[in-house]
């Protein structure tokens, strides 16, 4: 089984991974990043992307990876496409195996693995996604102006992201599978007040209707009532799933600080974790936001932070580890 000594190694070649091998390449720490089969994150699944700065036309979000991808590896940074499916923490230096059999040996380590959303698992939702079907309202909601959307979902997401559509949109429909919302108050009466936001309670959506090969794209939602099982066919030319994310940690159960939904706890303002010398960034330990350019922010903090912890590491030889 291969074993290499690494200085920093970087888990994960999205948004935030790769800006952190960008800064830590030009910091010389000699980054490995270990970016799975097919690096990019969730921004491969974007086809417009308008809202990253620098770009004054619109840009696919694969061709924006693939560029970031360049420049990371022009500045020094190593791109390893392979996988990380066991990690110890306990030991120094830190030790990951990869599913090539391949042992990497690391001083420091930036977590960078992102989040999954959720879907809702139909066939013709895989279809459309990017060109009609979208998880994230801010990403693309401007791409649906003056059109009608439908939302679905009956949590803070689900209402965020109605009550931001509903600025750009023609109307916007809520579908959600209770007869109640779990969101907070203050967001339902917000929501339930707008007259340009309709509810439909006690439903699901069953199906994308449209065709690739019109222009339109997706043209109606058909929907199920789970009281009445009658289905009915709503014109829109936009779907949001807001059912939640997943982020991609359960590697790091047992091993790093997680909270109740599996992100990565770091400290306030910082990227560090519960042990000393590995630090998060990105969609993995960012709840909230969820955006490109905040977990490229991430990404660049984590190597800044992941700088010092190693010049600490050199001027005293020593590896001090918080609890976890």
């Amino acid at each position: 089984m291969p074993n290499y000594q690494e200085n920093l190694l970087i888990i994960g070649a999205g948004p935030s991974g790769l800006t952190a091998g960008i800064y830590a390449a030009r910091a010389n720490l000699s980054p490995v990043i270990l970016g799975g089969l097919q690096p990019g994150g969730q921004m491969t699944l974007t086809s417009e992307v308008e809202n990253y700065p620098g770009f004054a036309d619109v840009v696919q979000g694969t061709w924006l990876m693939e560029t970031m991808q360049k420049q990371a590896m022009n500045v020094g940074a190593k791109i390893v496409y392979d996988i990380v499916n066991a990690v110890d923490f306990s030991q120094y230096p830190f030790r990951c195996v990869t599913d090539q059999d391949v042992v990497y040996s690391a001083k420091s380590i930036i977590i960078a693995t992102g989040a999954r959303a959720r879907w809702l698992g139909l066939p013709s939702e895989e279809h459309f996604k990017g060109c009609g079907v979208s998880a994230c309202a801010i990403c693309d909601g401007s791409f649906y102006r003056d059109k009608n959307v439908v939302v679905v979902g009956g949590g803070n997401t689900a209402v965020e992201e109605a009550l931001y559509l509903v600025n750009i949109c023609r109307s916007v429909t809520l579908v959600h599978r209770r007869d109640s919302l779990r969101a907070e108050k203050i967001l339902q009466h917000r929501l339930l007040n707008n007259d340009k936001i309709t509810v439909i309670w006690n439903s699901v959506v069953e199906e994308v209707l449209g065709s690739a090969h019109s222009s339109k794209g997706v043209e109606a939602i058909r929907i199920n009532n789970l009281n009445s099982g009658e289905s009915i066919i709503l014109p829109a030319e936009g779907l949001f799933v807001a059912i939640g994310h997943d982020p991609a940690t359960k590697l790091f159960i047992g091993e790093l600080s997680l909270d109740h939904d599996g992100y990565l706890i770091v400290e306030p303002g910082s990227t560090r974790t519960s042990v000393s010398g590995i630090f998060a960034a990105g969609d993995c330990a960012d709840k909230i936001y969820r955006q490109a350019i905040t977990a490229a922010g991430m990404g660049c903090m984590a190597a800044l932070e992941a700088e010092k912890y190693l010049a600490k590491c050199a001027n005293k030889d020593v590896h001090e580890t918080y609890s976890k």
